[in-house]
């Protein structure tokens, strides 16, 4: 059979709404999947004839219409899928097949999170070197001042880096509206805190071109129009589910090529040695 018609059996499972990739793989590793009645080793591909059983329960992975919702984040909810998180937005949302956030909000702030099943998009979304837009109107404690507006905009220093450069306007004497091609952690407010401002409400409005038009704790399908340009802006990005991941889990996780160019640089930096330079590399897929 050509290798165009076998899937990985991890995606075979994603694709088929039952869990991530990487939940998939534990299943695996746990002998809690089969092929065909056979328990298979990791990296095992799949055909569209074989039968994939979990726990002796068939799964069909023929190809579901995905799932793409523009949600309103209410303050409060936490974007994770934990479900020891008693505020989780999956639990919040409760929709009736497995759905995912792309990216995050933190919980004091609200507004416009997009919910899918679709691994494929995330990353694509999520890549900052891509500069996909995100829009946000914020509430500050203070009287906003034409140098507040210009330090915002021409960036700040946080987290060991610099802002990137990007869009402000005063919207009102305690309010603005900020336009961030990055996804620094609590980014807006470290940036506030940095000029002495305390932001009271944050509300993001926009990602990229889906707008937030529901109400707080509300979702919408997003439209096939939508989801067209949406493709054509991250037509040049990476695909990965790696960015749907929770933080704990995305720490130990790397594309070969993120590991490919950090062994590189460790290379570089190593001074040559007549040892067996094997046992100096074991760990080189891994972040410090």
């Amino acid at each position: 059979m050509s290798s165009e018609n076998l899937t990985r059996l991890n995606k075979y499972l994603s694709e088929a709404g039952y869990c991530s990739r990487r939940k998939a793989d534990e299943l695996i590793d746990q002998g809690r999947v089969t092929i065909n009645g056979t328990v298979p080793e990791m990296g095992t591909k799949v055909s569209p004839e074989d039968v994939v059983r979990v726990d002796d329960v068939v799964i069909d992975s023929r190809k579901k219409k995905n799932v793409y919702l523009a949600f309103n984040k209410p303050v409060g909810i936490v974007c994770t899928t934990n479900p020891e998180e008693k505020k989780n937005i999956v639990d919040y949302i409760n929709f009736p097949t497995r759905i995912f956030p792309v990216g995050r909000l933190d919980k004091p702030s609200e507004g416009l999170i997009i919910m899918t099943d679709d691994g494929d998009i995330v990353n694509k979304i999520l890549r900052a070197r891509n500069n996909h837009e995100k829009e946000y109107i914020v509430t500050v404690n203070r009287l906003i001042n034409t140098d507040f507006i210009e330090r915002m905009g021409n960036g700040i220093p946080i987290l060991d880096t610099v802002t990137k450069k990007c869009e402000v306007e005063q919207l009102s004497k305690y309010s603005f509206r900020i336009i961030l091609t990055q996804g620094l952690n609590r980014q807006i407010r470290r940036m506030c805190e940095y000029l002495g401002y305390e932001v009271v409400k944050l509300k993001r409005i926009r990602i990229m071109n889906i707008k937030l038009d529901v109400p707080v704790g509300k979702y919408r399908d997003i439209t096939p129009e939508e989801l067209e340009t949406l493709d054509k802006l991250t037509g040049d990005s990476t695909k990965t589910e790696e960015a749907s991941l929770p933080p704990k889990e995305k720490k130990h996780s790397q594309t070969s090529s993120d590991r490919n160019q950090k062994f590189v640089e460790n290379r570089k930096k190593r001074k040559p040695s007549s040892g067996n330079q094997r046992s100096g590399n074991r760990n080189r897929g891994s972040k410090s």
